[in-house]
């Protein structure tokens, strides 16, 4: 990876960025104190460096967990922008770490069969698990993601930015203030400290495995189907090992999860909720949005019910810390049916009317929701202690993400919750 000087293609496009700035800003004045700013610079990565970083290694402990996905008694949890941990939980009291495969821009992954399928930057990986000690590569898709951190290249150039990395400057005291500031660094422009471009018994031998609420994978029969910030992408893994791109399908901007029940695909933007018709898979139908204020929004369903959460401080620059609960029995007109207010939630999981939700620094809340308009007064248990991110229920065990490690938990019997194992960060 490689961070300035810019190659002269790089250099034109950082002009064309810095462009604005240079005709929105004339100040010659002198700063009269030391400025300290966050900028983000961009890191290039060559595509052929992409291809030759992904490797298989031995296992490694969590240090800053993502996504969750389950397939039989294996977990899988991203490690953010680094690659995939394989770990067996045939005991889910004390699951073993067996691999890590690195894969650099990693961060979400689905299952069926065998066939491990990741984001790698901006291709889709294929990878053979059946034997998780000896992981092998069976198959790319190049250029599945090509607008991954927004990037302005075509799907032909030779490079592309990898990420951003957050640099602190310092702007003495007597230096010509529009020399540097906050917003532009490279020609790249931040705000606020962020860049412009934002930043699940065993199963038959075939199925497919479970994701969580944030999700952007995810496997309905024969198709995987991906969602970028403004796309769906469908992908024919009918032949598991050599998945084929097929449609993709412009769904707006601030796209973020995906999540299918029965024949649908419910997709969480920080707009609101699109239901699409799943019918005919090669071709999924929209058939209605259902819209709320500006903010993050994991979706999951179960029946007649879609379970919707919305908080603030984050990337989706909304105010609302709320669960919102939709009767989708009419999935072409969606209907607000009652809102909760929460401190700050993230995924949640819903399983036969007990519902988990997640609420970052201020843990996981268990609820039991058969009567959906008194969710709030009936409130089973509250685990404060831990940093909670996203769920997958699993019939009775739980598996709970967050920034301090994997949490499981039996909920067999929903009023006495008990914590199976921890797999804790190491940092």
């Amino acid at each position: 990876m490689k961070k300035g000087p810019l190659p002269a293609l790089q250099q034109a496009i950082a002009l064309l960025l810095f462009l604005p700035a240079m005709l929105l800003s004339s100040c010659s004045d002198e700063c009269e104190s030391t400025t300290t700013f966050i900028v983000y610079e961009p890191v290039y990565l060559m595509r052929a460096e992409l291809k030759n970083a992904v490797k298989v290694t031995p296992a490694q402990t969590l240090k800053e967990p993502g996504k969750i996905y389950t397939k039989g008694h294996y977990l899988f949890i991203n490690e953010i922008n680094k690659g995939i941990h394989i770990i067996d939980n045939a005991i889910p009291s004390a699951p073993r770490f067996l691999s890590f495969i690195d894969i650099p821009g990693n961060l979400d992954m689905a299952v069926k069969g065998n066939i491990l399928y990741a984001d790698n930057y901006i291709d889709l990986v294929a990878f053979d698990i059946s034997n998780p000690l000896d992981v092998k590569l069976v198959s790319r898709v190049e250029n599945i993601f090509p607008t991954y951190f927004g990037m302005l290249v075509n799907d032909t150039a030779a490079f592309f930015i990898s990420e951003f990395v957050e640099t602190q400057l310092k702007q003495p005291a007597g230096t010509d203030c529009s020399s540097a500031g906050p917003g532009w660094r490279n020609g790249w422009m931040t705000a606020d400290g962020r860049s412009f471009a934002s930043a699940s018994v065993a199963q038959p031998s075939n199925s497919s495995g479970k994701g969580g609420s944030m999700a952007r994978f995810t496997i309905s029969g024969n198709h995987l189907y991906t969602v970028s910030n403004s796309d769906l992408q469908v992908l024919d893994i009918s032949n598991t090992a050599n998945p084929k791109k097929g449609e993709k399908i412009s769904l707006g901007w601030g796209i973020e999860t995906i999540f299918p029940y029965d024949n649908k695909l419910f997709i969480g933007s920080t707009t609101g909720m699109h239901i699409y018709d799943n019918s005919n898979p090669v071709s999924p139908v929209h058939l209605s949005t259902y819209a709320h204020v500006n903010s993050c929004d994991p979706v999951v369903v179960e029946g007649d019910l879609a379970w919707v959460t919305l908080r603030s401080g984050n990337e989706c620059a909304g105010f609302t810390n709320q669960l919102e609960v939709i009767n989708i029995s009419n999935p072409r007109s969606p209907q607000l049916i009652k809102t909760y207010p929460m401190q700050n939630p993230h995924g949640l999981g819903i399983d036969r009317s007990t519902l988990f939700l997640c609420e970052g620094k201020y843990g996981l809340k268990i609820f039991d929701a058969k009567d959906h308009l008194k969710v709030s007064e009936n409130l089973i248990s509250h685990f404060k202690e831990h940093d909670a991110f996203d769920v997958i229920p699993m019939g009775s065990n739980l598996l709970l993400i967050g920034q301090d490690g994997l949490y499981q938990y039996d909920y067999s019997n929903p009023k006495d919750i008990k914590l199976l194992s921890k797999l804790p960060v190491s940092r």
